[in-house]
């Protein structure tokens, strides 16, 4: 064990430095500006990627590692400086590849690169295994021109581990804390990407979310966050959960940036045959409105059912609401979404069949390290004072107990939850209201990170969305007592047009929203 964890820390060490001289985080504020602001000041030869790429390090190292320890980058590409430096010669001789050429991005640690960073869902379990090749989104993102500058920490195994884990903790990256007030939770389980963004350590996070784990982290940070329709972004190179609900998605401090990041994601994938295809021309559709959103002629329901648990967000929502009405939207209030009381039960079997029967496989496809969920197990075991010091492996045990896909139970299980979800839940209520979309505050305020009770948090509206399938923005709606909430925009498979035109509408008639105040 003494070798794994030795190589653990030197790769740790080694990333800090990228042999790059740490400038000021004051000034000139690079975080605060969007990709396409970046974008100009490079091709104005006003800023070089190799100098951004040095901020943002600069920016990890006084408030991530040091400061307010956000812990939110779980490890630093070693080779980021040199990819910044070919990039910056490159378009010198022959122009931008594109919107993100040059511009630094962070990854969720449960996606695979094969270069010299780890990729191990934050476990101990998989510090000596590495993937064999890129995960398709990352494939894209380098043939795009983006600069890989790390990993993000996150609820270790996508929080689907123990009954009762904390969010944005791992063994490998310990507890990662909320953006605006360190002593809270940041949510999960993409806590490191959206935390990253939030603290302006990159312009652009991507994530990935089972059930609300991108919109979530990004409503209690402040952040834009996409989970989009099952099948636009491939899952190949994923640590996968569940392939009838897993995803990724971008996650941005705005939706152009964040719109940005997901047309370069998005992309069929053939080998991916649990997803659906993407529809002819979808892709070029996923664009900010050149009228900057307007609202007349749609109608958005109001779930009111999704209400209701704090009177901040409560207050937050009914302004966000306003604020709709004022753009043109006819709100249909209420267009309460119907959500069978088994859904929560059913949603569990399937993860945990889907689970097991694929995270043999995912494992198979790396270079060394644990082989099947046995080999996970009994690896928390041996390592129990560093894997389990907080919380267990419940989900872990269910899962291995289940048979295969083949079993009554987990057919007739998926069958139920996708019909609740999707047919009987969000489509039903779209249908009888005549509506686009529904809106919907995402989450409560940020809980207090408490080792002893675990997550306490309150309110949530991702769960029939994830089950489904269908596409869910959060958007920044507004501070309760300093802390961020978000405003969801819902809808059925497909309807990403729709939901930005939305969530552009009600960005820009927000205004600027606060960052966070972080001292080094």
């Amino acid at each position: 064990m003494r070798g794994r964890f030795a190589l653990l820390h030197r790769l740790c060490m080694a990333s800090l430095g990228l042999g790059i001289s740490h400038a000021s985080i004051a000034t000139p504020a690079y975080e605060s500006m969007s990709v396409a602001e970046l974008q100009a000041a490079m091709d104005r030869k006003e800023l070089s990627s190799r100098a951004l790429t040095a901020y943002f390090v600069a920016r990890i190292e006084a408030l991530d590692r040091r400061g307010p320890r956000l812990q939110s980058v779980i490890e630093l590409n070693p080779d980021a400086d040199a990819i910044a430096a070919a990039l910056d010669a490159e378009r010198l001789q022959t122009g931008a590849r594109g919107p993100l050429h040059g511009i630094p991005l962070l990854l969720k640690d449960n996606i695979d690169t094969a270069d010299r960073m780890l990729t191990t869902a934050g476990s101990l379990a998989l510090l000596d295994s590495h993937p064999s090749t890129d995960a398709a989104l990352v494939k894209r993102l380098r043939d795009a021109g983006a600069v890989l500058l790390g990993k993000t920490n996150l609820s270790e195994w996508a929080n689907f581990r123990s009954t009762h884990s904390l969010s944005g903790w791992s063994a490998r990256g310990g507890q990662t804390r909320n953006a605006y007030a360190p002593l809270r939770s940041p949510c999960g389980s993409s806590a490191g990407s959206a935390v990253a963004v939030a603290a302006g350590f990159a312009v652009l996070a991507v994530g990935t979310e089972t059930d609300g784990s991108i919109v979530c982290p990004s409503s209690v940070n402040g952040v834009v966050g996409i989970k989009p329709t099952l099948g636009l972004i491939s899952r190949r190179g994923i640590v996968p959960i569940a392939f009838s609900q897993d995803t990724a998605g971008p996650m941005a401090r705005n939706l152009g940036d964040a719109l940005a990041l997901l047309r370069v994601m998005a992309a069929s994938d053939p080998s991916d045959t649990a997803a659906p295809a993407i529809p002819d021309g979808f892709i070029g559709r996923l664009q900010l409105p050149a009228d900057g959103g307007d609202l007349k002629g749609l109608r958005i329901g109001v779930a009111r059912n999704l209400s209701g648990y704090h009177d901040g967000v409560d207050a937050v929502f009914e302004s966000a609401l306003a604020l709709l009405r004022a753009g043109g939207a006819e709100l249909v209030d209420p267009a309460e979404l119907q959500r069978d009381p088994a859904l929560a039960a059913d949603e569990l079997s399937v993860l945990l069949y889907e689970f097991k029967d694929r995270i043999g496989p995912y494992l198979a496809t790396r270079q060394g390290g644990p082989k099947n969920l046995a080999d996970l197990i009994a690896f928390n075991d041996t390592m129990r004072a560093l894997e389990m010091p907080l919380f267990g492996q419940e989900l872990f045990l269910q899962a291995q107990s289940k048979g295969p896909l083949s079993d009554q139970a987990y057919r007739e299980a998926r069958m139920r939850s996708k019909q609740a979800a999707g047919v009987d839940g969000i489509d039903a209520v779209l249908r009888a209201h005549h509506l686009d979309a529904l809106v919907a505050p995402t989450k409560g305020p940020a809980w207090l990170i408490d080792p002893v009770l675990g997550d306490r948090g309150i309110g949530g509206a991702a769960q029939s969305a994830a089950i489904a399938g269908y596409p869910h923005i959060s958007v920044p709606a507004g501070l309760v007592q300093g802390l961020p909430v978000g405003l969801s925009f819902i809808g059925t498979a497909w309807s990403e047009p729709q939901l930005i035109r939305m969530a552009a509408a009600f960005e820009k008639a927000r205004g600027a929203f606060p960052a966070p105040q972080l001292t080094p």
